[in-house]
């Protein structure tokens, strides 16, 4: 693995996203929309959004990363672009971790703008130290890019990469205790929420609403999905073939 190549590759990424201002919007702009939605959804109970307005920092980045960067890496292997780059002398980790590495200063743009935007305008209260509830929400837009750069190699189209959307995460978003405790499920299901990497970055969110300090939990939370990212990169790498077929 070189770090010049790694670095070339997402200075490509990027100055391909920076002539793409669609996309740029539906990555920066989208999840605050959300956000605002959801705050004057509950305008008359501003204790339900602090309940879940945390949670939701987090769940929102990661399904639009995962969706744009499932369809951008799609469409490159698609066009040939993988196949010709991986004609050259360039390492598989190389081109992945170039691609993680664009999107994941993306990711970071996205994240703060949201944290600023839900913790500054529209008043969020949480318990916790506000810098972890950023790092939380930044490694949860981490993970929806490493999600996404897998299952891209799992669709022969860009329509396919966008049905792992409700395939992938929604049923997710279902078990992961925000619409429900995790300890009320079905045994079964809470069995399968345990394994699902959604359930930590919910779990660590809510928890930094209501403990104050940076407790052992929320740390555990977070090393799971930064785990689970390391994890979706290294797949996502076995994946990559020098002939796309």
């Amino acid at each position: 693995m070189s770090l010049h190549r790694t670095l070339a590759t997402a200075r490509r990424v990027l100055t391909q996203l920076r002539h793409d201002p669609r996309t740029v919007a539906l990555l920066l702009v989208v999840p605050c929309v959300l956000i605002v939605l959801l705050k004057y959804v509950f305008d008359g109970e501003p204790q339900v959004f602090d309940r879940i307005g945390a949670p939701l920092l987090g769940v929102f980045p990661m399904i639009v990363m995962f969706l744009v960067t499932s369809v951008a890496t799609l469409r490159e292997r698609t066009s040939g672009t993988l196949e010709r780059l991986l004609t050259m002398p360039l390492a598989k980790a190389d081109l992945l971790f170039g691609y993680a590495l664009a999107f994941g200063l993306v990711a970071l743009v996205q994240a703060a703008a949201a944290f600023g935007l839900t913790i500054g305008l529209l008043g969020l209260h949480i318990a916790g130290p506000s810098w972890l509830l950023f790092t939380v929400a930044l490694a949860d837009g981490l993970l929806g890019t490493a999600l996404g750069l897998l299952v891209s190699a799992f669709a022969a189209t860009e329509f396919q990469a966008v049905q792992f959307l409700p395939a992938f995460l929604l049923p997710q978003l279902l078990l992961c205790g925000l619409f429900a405790a995790r300890d009320s499920m079905n045994a079964v299901l809470h069995a399968i929420s345990d394994a699902l990497p959604m359930s930590y970055a919910v779990d660590a969110m809510t928890r930094l609403t209501t403990e104050t300090g940076v407790g052992a939990a929320v740390l555990v939370d977070l090393a799971v999905v930064a785990g689970c990212v390391l994890l979706a990169l290294a797949l996502g790498a076995a994946t990559l073939r020098r002939r796309t077929g």
